[in-house]
């Protein structure tokens, strides 16, 4: 029986994988973390019983623990708390889905610990890659991407040298707003951007997508998993979201993935891995599918991309105010305080009134988040 804890278990990607681990029967869920959502986290407690379950804030906690007090199962909150899930002793991997770069810290702890990540949590990487990968290198644990994009270059290298890597092919949907003029874009509403062609998923990464700001993330996420420099990651507009990336080798040869547009497969992937299972669902109908069609993307028109290759070339904290400075200008847009268009240009102020740091510790990427959040909070 394989033993896991789930940061992020109420998330999309944390319910889809106790999905998982209901249907295949031989994970044991040791530890479960959670923001506010505390009736769906009582639900998953009592559904598969961990030994401890982390609510970030201590009211809903205490709240919590009352209405649990009938369970063997210890109730915790805050960073501390978060750490102490992400090493619960027994757990052999660790799900990291919470969204943001409160990720960073319990990953640290979890590795530190000897745990397996199957990694979900962008912001890891993106702002701290330079810190992950040795760490893993260090503790000899092993980072298993879950993004279905990143899950299909990590099949796709599979038996494969990395250094005969040419370049990395991402693929993306294009988003709802795929062919959209600036102009057009102006008005955005957040009903619009929250309509996802393909996926399904959070609200704040829904966003991302529909401003490719997600897709320029995966891009500097994808530089450190694969050890590759950002100029050999391309991305690849595939309306369909069949083939979920490729790599094209130095010989020229390209390998894809393709698959449905459904994360459980890359969930289950990184979790038996190197085994595949049988996975309930949709199969590709190549018959009914026909063709499948590629663009370039805009970077006129979606600006986020830009500036997230920017802010992967340039390195150090750049990457940390990227990410910063798109969280809290999503969330203004969210909660309808700035314009769709103001989420680009929020981002690059931010960039450009950065003073980069090389080599930051995570003091100072955390120093970095809270200087673009305050950038962002002065002028917004």
């Amino acid at each position: 029986m394989k033993k896991i804890a789930i940061l992020g278990s109420t998330g999309s990607i944390g319910t889809q994988t106790l999905e998982v681990v209901e249907n295949q029967k031989d994970i044991i869920v040791t530890a479960l973390a959670a923001g506010s959502n505390i009736k769906l986290l009582e639900q998953q407690i009592r559904t598969f019983k961990p030994k401890i379950a982390c609510v970030w804030q201590e009211e809903k906690a205490q709240e919590l623990k009352k209405s649990v007090r009938d369970l063997p199962v210890k109730i915790v909150s805050g960073m501390s708390g978060l750490i102490e899930t992400a090493t619960e002793i027994s757990a052999e991997i660790v799900v990291t889905a919470i969204v943001g770069m409160i990720g960073i810290q319990p990953t640290i702890a979890a590795m530190e610990a000897g745990k397996d990540i199957a990694l979900a949590n962008k912001e890891t990487l993106v702002t701290a890659g330079h810190l992950i990968m040795p760490l893993a290198k260090e503790k000899g644990v092993t980072i298993y991407p879950v993004d279905s994009e990143h899950s299909a270059i990590f099949q796709c290298l599979n038996g494969e040298e990395k250094r005969a890597i040419h370049s990395i092919l991402l693929t993306a949907s294009g988003g709802p707003f795929r062919g959209r003029t600036k102009e057009e874009l102006k008005n955005v509403q957040v009903e619009d951007a929250l309509k996802h062609p393909n996926w399904s998923m959070g609200r704040k990464i829904t966003i991302d997508s529909s401003t490719m700001v997600n897709k320029g993330l995966e891009v500097m996420e994808a530089k450190w998993l694969f050890g590759v420099e950002i100029d050999q990651i391309r991305v690849v507009i595939q309306p369909k979201s069949i083939i979920h990336s490729m790599v094209e080798f130095e010989d020229g040869a390209v390998m894809a993935q393709l698959g449905t547009p459904d994360m459980k497969l890359p969930i289950q992937y990184a979790l038996y891995y190197p085994e595949r299972r049988f996975l309930p669902g949709e199969r590709l109908d190549f018959w009914k599918l026909g063709t499948i069609t590629f663009e370039k993307p805009n970077f006129v028109h979606f600006p986020g991309l830009s500036l997230a290759y920017q802010a992967g070339k340039t390195g150090g904290t750049m990457p940390t105010v990227f990410n910063a400075a798109n969280e809290r200008a999503v969330s203004k847009f969210l909660n309808r305080e700035i314009p769709y268009l103001s989420i680009p240009e929020m981002i690059e102020g931010a960039m450009n009134g950065h003073t980069v740091k090389e080599n930051p510790s995570v003091t100072e990427i955390l120093e970095a988040e809270a200087a673009a959040y305050e950038y962002i909070e002065s002028r917004w």
